[in-house]
């Protein structure tokens, strides 16, 4: 989940933030319980019904302070350990049909445009998709591009060798407790 940073926010472009709006984001900045109902999880922990819970992450969308919403997966951990960013040069005429097509395979996990940077990076459109392994990678980015006929479609594919911290975004941040000790120092 992407926030704004409430600090940057103009007062008069966005409405002011309840305190229970607050509490809400500084809940799910930390991620959503995988469980089947996190949104009764959290509407239990705020002292609030799910369908309140709901409507408040509706509304923080709608009006800016959430800018997109999602799950972080670790894929690491559920046993998919090849893990790859696959670059693509996509033609102007072609921009706004391939990431769509792309988005439709249920192994791409990703995708998104960037402007390209001429002339040491020509490409323009980034999915990732991850495997148990490398060939069941290789296989499922061959069924896509013979599936949508994208032979002529420039593209290399970048294995991840490590794995970085994946988290969300923090912008109301919690407020340490100081302990004892730290006052004798």
């Amino acid at each position: 989940m992407e926030l704004v940073e409430l600090d940057k926010v103009g007062k008069e472009s966005m409405p002011c933030l309840s305190k229970l709006d607050k509490r809400l984001i500084r809940t799910i900045q930390n991620g959503l319980p995988l469980i089947s109902r996190p949104y009764a999880a959290l509407a239990e922990e705020l002292g609030i019904d799910e369908d309140t819970v709901i409507e408040i992450i509706r509304k923080l969308i709608k009006t800016g302070y959430i800018k997109r919403h999602g799950i972080v997966i670790h894929h690491r951990d559920l046993g998919y350990s090849a893990n790859a960013m696959v670059v693509w040069d996509v033609s102007d005429e072609k921009l706004n049909s391939v990431p769509h097509q792309m988005k439709g395979f249920p192994f791409v996990t990703l995708c998104y445009r960037r402007p390209r940077k001429l002339p040491e990076w020509p490409y323009n459109v980034f999915c990732m998709i991850h495997g148990r392994d490398r060939n069941s990678v290789n296989e499922c980015l061959k069924e896509m591009i013979d599936s949508c006929h994208w032979q002529d479609i420039k593209h290399e594919v970048l294995f991840s060798k490590r794995r970085f911290k994946q988290r969300g975004a923090h912008y109301i941040h919690q407020k340490k407790a100081v302990s004892p000790s730290a006052h004798n120092h």
